[in-house]
C-alpha cells in the first residue's frame, strides 16, 4: 500500500462518520413526521411525506460529502502532522512537472506517511445534537400514538325518550355510521364510504346506510323532508337500507318513535352533472371572408367535462343562391378528439372544393359535444360560424333607359383606389414640387367628394356639382389627365338626350329643379343597420376630403381606411343567416273531425286569457309570515312548491331547514327573519300597475276651473 492509498482510506472513514451523523440526526425526525401524517391525515399522504423527507436527507448528505475533497484532505494532514512540512500537496502533483528538489521532498513525505500509524480524520460525534433529534422524533411518535384524534372517531348521537316512559326506557345511542356511496357507472368513480350522516355525492348515486345502536331498538327509519320515509332492516346487529337519490334531501333519523340527536337535520347533497364546456379555437370570428386561393377551412375546438366526454359532431350547412332563392343542404360529421377522457381537443379541416362551394355561397358550421350521462346525455352546442365567398360583381338591365346599371356593390370599389392614390402621393412627396403635390392632393379630394355624393344617394342626401371648384380649375390646367377626365364626364352628360314628352313630365321637372329625398331605392335597398354603417362611412369621407383639399394627405389617410372598413361591413351585410325552424302544428284529433264539437276552443277575438299564477303558494306563505295571527302559514303547500320548482331555489336544503325551524318554533322571531332572507330572492317581481290620478286640493281645483272659464269664448 503506497502513501496515496493510505490517505484515501483515512478519507473514506471520515466520509462514513459524516453519513452516520446525518442519519442519526435526520432519521428520527423523518419517522416522527411519517407517524404524525399517518395518524392525523392519511396513510397515502404519509408515504408521500416520508419519500420527500428521505430525498431531502439524501440531498443534504450529498452536499456534506462534497467537502471531503483533495483540498480538505491536504489541509487536514498539514494541520495535524507537522512532520509533513506542509508538503502534502506534492503527493497529488504529477512527477514530470516537479523539479529535482520537489521530487526529493515528495519522496520524503511518502516515507513519513508510510511510517505513521493510522491517522483519524473523522469528525467527533455530536452527542448533544443526536440526543435532541432522537428526543424530538420520540415526542412526535408518542403524539401520533397517544393523542386522541376526534376526526377518526365516528359520530355518535343519542335518542332520548320523553314523556311517561322517560324513566323506564334507557337512551339509545348510535355507535357506528357507515354510508356506502355507489356513483353512477358513467362517472367512473369508485365506491366510497362516509362515516357521517351527512354526505355529498353525484346525482343518481345509490346510498346504503349501515347503523349500529346500543341498546338495540325495535324500529329505525329515515324521515325525509319531502314527506317520504325509508325504513331500515335489521341484519344481525346492523340496521341497513339503500336508496337512489337524484336530488338533494334533508332527513332525520327516528328510533322507536324518538328523534335522534333531538331532531337534528342531516344533509344529502346531490351534485348535479354539469354540461360539457366547449371553446372554439378556430375560427376566431363568427363571420370569415374567403381569401383568394383558399381551398380549405381549418376548424378546432377544446372541450372538457366533469365526468367524461362523449361523442362530438360538426354540423355543416351550405347556403347557395341569392335573394329569396337560397337553397340549404346539411350534413353532420363525427369528430375524433385527442386528449384525456375529461379534456379533449377536436380538429377538422373542411375541404371547400369537395363541398362544392362557389362564389356567393356561405358555409355555416356548428359544433356540438355530449357527455356520458345516462340515460340522457347533456349536449353543448356552439354558435354558428360562417365562411362567406363574396359574390362576383353583377349587373342588371333596366328596360326604361336601355343601358346597364350597376348594382350597389359597384359603388363600393373606388375607396380603395383613393387610398392607393393617397399612399402613392405620400411616397412621391419628396420627388415633386409643392404646387404639383397640392394639386394632386386636391384632385384626390375631389374624387373623394364624388364618391361621397354617390353614397349619399342611398341615404336620400342632395347631390350637387362635380369638380367645379376653384382649385379644380387650376388642377385642370396643371394636370392634363384630370382635364381629360372632366371632358369625358361632360361628354357623357351631353349624350343623354331627353324627349319633349319626358321633359314636360312632372317627374322630370322635379328631378331637374327640385330635390327628391324619398327615393324608393334608398328606402328599400338597405336596412336600418346598414344605413348606419353607410352614414359612418360618409362621416369619415367628409374628414378625408377636408384634409385632402388642404394638401394634408397624411392626416386624411386614417379616415380613408376607416371609411373603407365601414364600406366592407356594408358589403358583408347583404345576407344574414338564421337557423331554420320548422312550424310545429298541433296534431289533428281525428275523432272530433267533422263532428262539430267545439269543446275547449276559444274565440280568436278574445285576447284576454286567465293567468296561471304558479307562485301563489309562495306569495300566500310570505303574507302569512307577516300576519301569522290572522292567517297561519301553509307549510305543506310551501314545501310542495319548493319540490316542484327546484331551479328557482339555489340552495333548497337551506330553505327547507329554515322552514323546519319556523314550524317547530313559531314564536322564534330570529327564525322567521332567517326564513324571509331565504325566500326574498325567489319572490316574484310584482307587475306594474297604473297609478291613480292625483286629486288636486281645493286651491288647485279652483285654479283648473278658472282655466276652463278662460278657454270658453
Amino acid at each position: 500500500m503506497n502513501a496515496l492509498q493510505r490517505i484515501a482510506a483515512w478519507q473514506r472513514k471520515a466520509q462514513i462518520r459524516e453519513l452516520l451523523i446525518i442519519a442519526a440526526t435526520g432519521l428520527p425526525i423523518v419517522f416522527g413526521v411519517y407517524f404524525l401524517s399517518a395518524r392525523f391525515v392519511s396513510q397515502q399522504v404519509a408515504w408521500i411525506v416520508i419519500s420527500i423527507s428521505l430525498l431531502v436527507l439524501a440531498w443534504f448528505a450529498y452536499i456534506a460529502l462534497k467537502k471531503f475533497n483533495q483540498v480538505w484532505l491536504t489541509r487536514q494532514l498539514d494541520a495535524r502532522m507537522a512532520e509533513l512540512e506542509n508538503s502534502t500537496d506534492l503527493l497529488f502533483t504529477k512527477q514530470p512537472s516537479l523539479g529535482t528538489l520537489q521530487n526529493l521532498q515528495r519522496q520524503r513525505v511518502e516515507q513519513r506517511i508510510l511510517a505513521l500509524q493510522s491517522v483519524d480524520l473523522r469528525q467527533a460525534w455530536p452527542y448533544a445534537r443526536i440526543f435532541a433529534a432522537c428526543g424530538i422524533g420520540a415526542l412526535m411518535i408518542a403524539a401520533a400514538l397517544y393523542v386522541p384524534y376526534q376526526a377518526n372517531k365516528p359520530e355518535r348521537y343519542t335518542a332520548n325518550p320523553s314523556g311517561e316512559n322517560a324513566q323506564s326506557t334507557s337512551a339509545i345511542q348510535l355507535l357506528k355510521v357507515s354510508i356506502a356511496i355507489t356513483s353512477p357507472a358513467y362517472t367512473g368513480l369508485a365506491t366510497r364510504t362516509e362515516n357521517s350522516l351527512n354526505a355529498k355525492f353525484p346525482e343518481g348515486s345509490n346510498l346504503r346506510w349501515q347503523l349500529s345502536f346500543q341498546p338495540q331498538p325495535q324500529r329505525v327509519s329515515m324521515v325525509f323532508f319531502d314527506g317520504s320515509q325509508l325504513p331500515l332492516q335489521r341484519v344481525g346487529d346492523v340496521w341497513q337500507a339503500s336508496r337512489v337519490f337524484n336530488q338533494s334531501q334533508l332527513y332525520r333519523v327516528d328510533v322507536d318513535g324518538m328523534r335522534l340527536a333531538q331532531g337534528k337535520r342531516f344533509r344529502l347533497d346531490a351534485i348535479k352533472d354539469q354540461a360539457p364546456q366547449l371553446r372554439v379555437i378556430q375560427p376566431d370570428r363568427s363571420l370569415s371572408i374567403m381569401e383568394f386561393g383558399q381551398s380549405d377551412w381549418p376548424l378546432s375546438i377544446e372541450t372538457s367535462d366533469d365526468y367524461g366526454l362523449g361523442n362530438a359532431q360538426l354540423r355543416i350547412q351550405l347556403a347557395q343562391g341569392s335573394g329569396e332563392n337560397i337553397n340549404f343542404s346539411e350534413r353532420s360529421i363525427a369528430l375524433a378528439g385527442q386528449g384525456s377522457a375529461l379534456r379533449k381537443r377536436y380538429a377538422y379541416t373542411l375541404d371547400l372544393a369537395a363541398l362544392g362551394l362557389a362564389a356567393g355561397d356561405d358555409v355555416i358550421v356548428q359544433f356540438s359535444v355530449n357527455d356520458r350521462q345516462t340515460p340522457q346525455a347533456h349536449t353543448t352546442r356552439s354558435a354558428s360560424f360562417i365562411l362567406r365567398w363574396p359574390p362576383e360583381d353583377s349587373t342588371q338591365a333596366s328596360g326604361v333607359e336601355g343601358i346597364l346599371k350597376k348594382l350597389v356593390p359597384a359603388y363600393f370599389r373606388s375607396q380603395r383606389q383613393i387610398i392607393i392614390d393617397t399612399e402613392k402621393l405620400l411616397l412621391e412627396q419628396k420627388k415633386v414640387s409643392k404646387d404639383v403635390f397640392e394639386t394632386r392632393s386636391d384632385t384626390i379630394g375631389v374624387d373623394q367628394r364624388i364618391l361621397r355624393l354617390r353614397y349619399g344617394q342611398f341615404l336620400g342626401e342632395e347631390s350637387a356639382g362635380g369638380r367645379n371648384s376653384g382649385k379644380v380649375d387650376v388642377a385642370s390646367k396643371e394636370n392634363p389627365q384630370a382635364h381629360a377626365d372632366e371632358h369625358e364626364h361632360e361628354q357623357e352628360e351631353s349624350n343623354k338626350k331627353v324627349s319633349a314628352t319626358e321633359a314636360n313630365s312632372t317627374q322630370y321637372i322635379l328631378e331637374q329643379f327640385g330635390h327628391t329625398h324619398d327615393i324608393a331605392e334608398a328606402a328599400t335597398l338597405l336596412d336600418t343597420k346598414t344605413k348606419g354603417l353607410l352614414r359612418a362611412a360618409l362621416n369619415e369621407m367628409w374628414q378625408a376630403e377636408l384634409y385632402l383639399r388642404q394638401a394634408l394627405p397624411k392626416k386624411a389617410l386614417p379616415y380613408e381606411y376607416r371609411a373603407l372598413g365601414f364600406i366592407k361591413q356594408v358589403q358583408q351585410a347583404s345576407r344574414i343567416y338564421l337557423a331554420r325552424v320548422g312550424s310545429e302544428l298541433p296534431p289533428i284529433d281525428e275523432a272530433r273531425r267533422m263532428s262539430g264539437d267545439r269543446t275547449g276552443l276559444q274565440s280568436r277575438n278574445d285576447w284576454l286569457t286567465k293567468s296561471n299564477n304558479d307562485d301563489a303558494p309562495l306569495l300566500n306563505f310570505w303574507q302569512a309570515l307577516d300576519n301569522a295571527t290572522i292567517q297561519k302559514p301553509d307549510f305543506a303547500a310551501m314545501q310542495a312548491w319548493l319540490n316542484s320548482h327546484p331551479a328557482r331555489v339555489p340552495d333548497s336544503l337551506s330553505v327547507l331547514a329554515a322552514l323546519d325551524d319556523v314550524q317547530n318554533q313559531p314564536n322564534c322571531a330570529t327564525c322567521v327573519l332567517a326564513l324571509k332572507a331565504q325566500l326574498w330572492p325567489i319572490l316574484t317581481k310584482p307587475s306594474a300597475e297604473p297609478l291613480q290620478r292625483h286629486v288636486p286640493s281645493k286651491t288647485g281645483q279652483a285654479y283648473l276651473e278658472a282655466l276652463r272659464k278662460d278657454e270658453q269664448p
